[in-house]
């Protein structure tokens, strides 16, 4: 039952719909408000305010979305987002078994999905503990609140594309709040000694390649993507250029090639059988098994070099980068070098330059 009351000088319009209890602002005039009211109980009574318009299970809309990627969105975002939607459905399935169509799904079934993503237990097999029975800080492998606020994006996102596709009415999870990202992962650079040690355990066939992402930064993608006509050996410059199958994530640019890489490079090309422009310079991509290629083998050198929690190809960029701040580099640089949209995504290596600031001040001439 809808109700008016005023407050100062402005009327609301207090009202229950489907469990959930939703307040309006009507304006100054009274009656206004009661056209409002009367007008808001129609719509009640014929079921016009909800969401639904041709409800569809959750499942065919997962589906659906799912498809919608493959066509509109790069490969790793469509890899992403099936990513996401397996998180929810299992969400789904052990959780909320009863919610089955979209109409179902509000802003509690959010909250639960996230407090679910956040509490998650694997015993010492690898396997969720599915009772709280036995469950200690330690066997804890819950998502980072980082994690779970891009999830909860994409599960927003796709319910957006519901309202376009005449689905639902509106969106019932615009109102979520984020978590608070306060339980982010350190990101993790070899010093100068690692370094030296993960070159030294590189096979040969593979030392290229990780030299190259040393001393350039570049993303996993990109290396992968690197052609011939990239390289620019007389500029001394890599051109990172969209393809016809792939663009960069964040716009084209380019990197200096230094004295190093120069050498590696112009060996490397002297040992290949054939040299076109349109060839890949590393031949990783394609290769059938070669999606975690380099991964696998990253681990497999940095544990016969006895270097401990190096487990990702993008600490590589890390290192890169975080040797160019810790040598005096200037943030600006670092994320042209890195390609990063925003400086807030470079600001993470800012700690590392701890004299910046103090040689700043010191380069005033009053």
């Amino acid at each position: 039952m809808a109700r008016l009351y005023k407050r100062e000088k402005i009327w609301y319009i207090d009202y229950h719909y489907k469990g959930k209890r939703i307040r309006k602002r009507t304006g100054t005039s009274k009656k206004h408000a009661e056209l409002t009211l009367i007008d808001l109980e129609l719509k009640i009574a014929r079921d016009e305010l909800g969401f639904i318009k041709k409800d569809i299970t959750i499942d065919s809309l997962i589906e659906r979305f799912l498809e919608y990627n493959k066509t509109n969105n790069r490969v790793s975002t469509a890899k992403r987002y099936k990513a996401v939607m397996d998180h929810f459905q299992e969400f789904l399935i052990e959780k909320k078994s009863d919610i089955v169509m979209v109409s179902q799904v509000n802003e509690g079934t959010i909250e639960e999905y996230k407090s679910f993503r956040k509490n998650i237990y694997i015993n010492p097999n690898g396997y969720k503990i599915k009772s709280d029975e036995d469950v200690t800080e330690s066997t804890r492998k819950g998502a980072r609140s980082r994690t779970i606020n891009l999830e909860v994006g994409g599960i927003k996102y796709m319910l957006n594309l519901a309202v376009r596709w005449d689905y639902i009415k509106e969106n019932p999870i615009n109102g979520i709040k984020p978590l608070k990202e306060d339980d982010k992962k350190l990101f993790r650079f070899l010093t100068n000694e690692e370094i030296q040690q993960f070159l030294d355990h590189t096979p040969q066939h593979l030392y290229p390649i990780y030299f190259t992402l040393l001393h350039t930064g570049m993303r996993k993608a990109e290396i992968e993507n690197l052609t011939w006509g990239d390289i620019k050996f007389k500029l001394r410059k890599i051109h990172i250029c969209a393809k016809e199958d792939w663009n960069p994530k964040t716009g084209e640019r380019e990197i200096p090639i230094s004295d190093e890489l120069l050498d590696v490079l112009n060996d490397y090309k002297s040992k290949q059988s054939s040299i076109k422009s349109k060839n890949n310079v590393f031949h990783l991509k394609n290769s059938g098994h070669s999606h975690n290629l380099l991964r696998r083998e990253l681990i497999k050198i940095a544990k016969e070099a006895e270097i401990e929690n190096f487990t990702q190809i993008h600490s590589l960029r890390h290192t890169f980068s975080s040797h160019l701040v810790m040598n005096g580099v200037d943030l600006p640089t670092v994320q042209k070098l890195l390609g990063h949209a925003d400086i807030q995504t470079t600001m993470i290596y800012s700690h590392l330059a701890p004299n910046h600031l103090v040689e700043s001040v010191n380069k005033l001439g009053y």
